[in-house]
């Protein structure tokens, strides 16, 4: 699975930071930012984004 982020849809509005259960995104000057390490491609970061910035998608 992969986790991309379209920063150019991006609000910076915080809504996947306040979600994240492992802590894994940081919202920094540049963006929202994800730790690989510490995410677990949950998918709650994109159910909850507003307007659909963030996929997590399978890689088959």
């Amino acid at each position: 699975m992969a986790w991309n982020i379209r920063d150019e849809k991006c609000l910076r509005c915080g809504a996947c930071v306040a979600v994240c259960p492992k802590a894994a995104l940081d919202l920094t000057e540049h963006g929202i930012k994800n730790d690989l390490d510490k995410c677990i491609l949950c998918g709650i970061c994109e159910k909850m984004c507003p307007v659909g910035a963030i996929k997590v998608e399978k890689n088959d």
